[in-house]
Order: C-alpha cells, then structure tokens, then sequence
C-alpha cells in the first residue's frame, strides 16, 4: 500500500490555483478535464516531489473542480494537509503578503496554520529544528480557527 493523493473539492479553480501554487509553491504536476463528467482535475506536487509526482502518481494533492455549481461545506471536517517547509517565517511572510490569514502563526518557530479559499486547513511545519522565535510572528494572535 501507498499513499497516493488527497482530493479537495474547490469552487474556483483560478482562485485555488493561486492560493496553492503562487502562495504555498505546489506545482501542477497534470491536468484532466471530462467534458462528459462536467469537471476538471489538476494534480499538484510539492516542489521536491515534482518528479516522483509526475512518473508515480504519487504524493499528488487533486483538486476537483465541478464545472455545475455546487455549495461545499465542512472542508474542515477531514483534518488538516501537512507540509513540511524550509522557511515557516519566510512561508508564511510570503502568504501574509498576499493578504492570506496566518490562522496560527509560527510563534514557535516550528508550526503555522492557514486556510485555502475552501476553508481547507493546511499546517505548515518547519523542517528540521524550529527557528529562533522572532517577530512578528511571537506577537501574532491567532485569528480564527484552523
């Protein structure tokens, strides 16, 4: 057994786009668009897992996107979708700046937590030993839920 991807439902693919691959740097590894099943597919990889995404299928993010509107609720109730990152303060200075909420900031220097636009909860935590704490990140309070 393998582990293979995660699928999340997103009501606006450009938007998701944005938030996963310009703010946390995922890649789009393949796209699939079904015009009989009315949707779209686009697999993304972390940018060390480029290669082995693309030749194995594997570890692939999927977003779906459902060409008819729907209304998704509850992107919280699976959980949260880890990724393990070089710079928690440099990541989450890089999403601030593009007016993303830093949910719970690094104030540990090791873990953060943010949200997509479909309220998916993504934690971010620092590879290898956790930076020095610094500001703003210490002062930071949380802002909603994650």
């Amino acid at each position: 057994m393998r582990y293979l991807h995660t699928m999340v439902r997103v009501k606006d693919l450009d938007e998701s786009l944005d938030f996963y691959v310009k703010g946390l740097g995922l890649v789009e590894v393949s796209r699939k668009e079904s015009e009989a099943g009315r949707f779209t597919l686009v697999f993304l990889a972390a940018p060390e897992d480029v290669k082995q995404g693309a030749s194995g299928r594997a570890p692939l993010m999927e977003l779906t996107y459902n060409w008819d509107p729907e209304e998704y609720q509850g992107g919280r109730n699976f959980g949260h979708l880890a990724y393990e990152v070089d710079d928690i303060y440099a990541i989450c200075q890089h999403l601030s700046d593009r007016g993303i909420c830093i949910n719970r900031p690094p104030r540990d220097g090791h873990m953060a937590f943010v949200r997509s636009p479909d309220g998916i909860s993504f934690e971010l935590l620092q590879k290898g030993k956790p930076l020095a704490p610094a500001e703003p990140w210490v002062s930071m309070p949380n802002s909603g839920s994650w």
